[in-house]
């Protein structure tokens, strides 16, 4: 059974906001516990993807399950640390984050329910069954993102302790709710499907018909441009600009430019920047019907200068922040002391000289 948080402010508000270590109790239970069942899942999964004969448009059958079952149980992760850390609005992200987990938990059934039965579960209305459950995963799917989007307006609404963690948190919020949503992109009837119509509305490919050649394990198209990328991409910036933030706190254990976490802030954005450009540069390729293994001319040009921007804008982040700490290192190595400072190492010395002895 769910229990609700009490909504008492007297709640840890001297824990440090955004630890890394979390104490169990402070996840959010709900979404905790669906990431276990979506791993164990994942591996229910698995299994099928090897041992399972049957394709279904020509991948293997349990492909569609395996990758949503991992996809979700990363995202119910991250979304369980998250929650965990909410001073204010807990109450908003508490039920935010409880309708995330009962949504996704909707798809995933439908999803491993029809790939069991040989059947697809996306797109199709040339049935009730089919219909009636197309129509609830698209409601879901829909739910889902309005609740993380209210998640990410109490989000915004916290404090952090540290400037990197809460920018990577935020930016890695607000991507992830674009790729999310570029994934209605694929819920609209193509041209090729309103002119005969044979009962598929909607489509992840683009310029071809869903099915045949691609990648291994996440199946996007080799032959066409694949809308499932961006999807993907953007979706999981949640974890990609986390998981920045976290190396460079540990990377700071040894350099010490990235000590200072206004650096790692601004290696956070850059690096949140070029994650965004990536989703914009895969969404255009999609759109264009372009796979992603055969890229032209102008998504390798996006490519690479988004590439040398990002290193560029890196390289000035960490060099103005080297010339600042040679500088005050400069400066307190070259620090005299005051004239009338007070030592007491020294006072003690002083009285002891200016003392008399004995022999006196």
């Amino acid at each position: 059974m769910l229990t609700e948080p009490r909504a008492s402010t007297d709640r840890v508000e001297s824990t440090p906001a955004w630890r890394l270590d979390l104490p169990r109790h402070e996840w959010h239970r709900p979404l905790a516990v669906l990431a276990v069942a979506l791993t164990a899942l994942s591996v229910v999964a698995l299994v099928g993807y090897l041992v399972d004969p049957r394709e279904l448009l020509g991948r293997p059958l349990w492909e569609k399950p395996l990758k949503f079952a991992i996809s979700g149980a990363l995202y119910a992760l991250t979304w369980a640390w998250i929650i965990g850390h909410f001073t204010r609005w807990r109450r908003v992200a508490w039920w935010a984050g409880t309708v995330i987990t009962v949504t996704l938990a909707i798809e995933l059934v439908i999803i491993v329910g029809f790939a069991a039965a040989g059947m697809r579960s996306h797109f199709m209305v040339d049935t009730p069954l089919a219909t009636t459950a197309w129509s609830i995963m698209a409601a879901a799917i829909t739910t889902l993102w309005v609740a993380t989007f209210v998640a990410g307006i109490a989000l915004w609404r916290n404090p952090g302790g540290d400037p990197a963690r809460r920018a990577a948190i935020r930016a890695a919020v607000v991507i992830s709710l674009i790729g999310m949503g570029l994934g209605f992109l694929m819920t609209g009837p193509t041209a090729e499907q309103l002119s005969d119509f044979q009962g598929v509305a909607g489509a992840h490919t683009v310029g071809v018909a869903d099915g045949g050649p691609g990648l291994p394990l996440l199946g996007w198209s080799t032959e066409a441009g694949d809308l499932r990328i961006p999807h993907f991409v953007g979706m999981h910036a949640l974890q990609a600009i986390l998981l920045l933030a976290l190396a460079l706190e540990l990377a700071a254990r040894r350099v010490p430019v990235l000590r200072d976490a206004e650096t790692r802030r601004r290696l956070v954005i850059v690096g949140s920047a070029a994650l965004l450009a990536v989703v914009a540069i895969v969404t255009q390729q999609a759109l264009r019907g372009q796979s992603i293994v055969s890229p032209d001319a102008l998504t390798l040009s996006l490519g690479i200068a988004t590439a040398g921007l990002a290193v560029a804008a890196a390289i000035a982040v960490l060099t103005a922040a080297a010339r600042s700490l040679a500088t005050r290192t400069a400066g307190l190595d070259g620090e005299a002391p005051h004239a009338g400072a007070r030592d007491p190492k020294g006072s003690r010395s002083r009285v002891a000289a200016e003392a008399p002895s004995d022999a006196s």
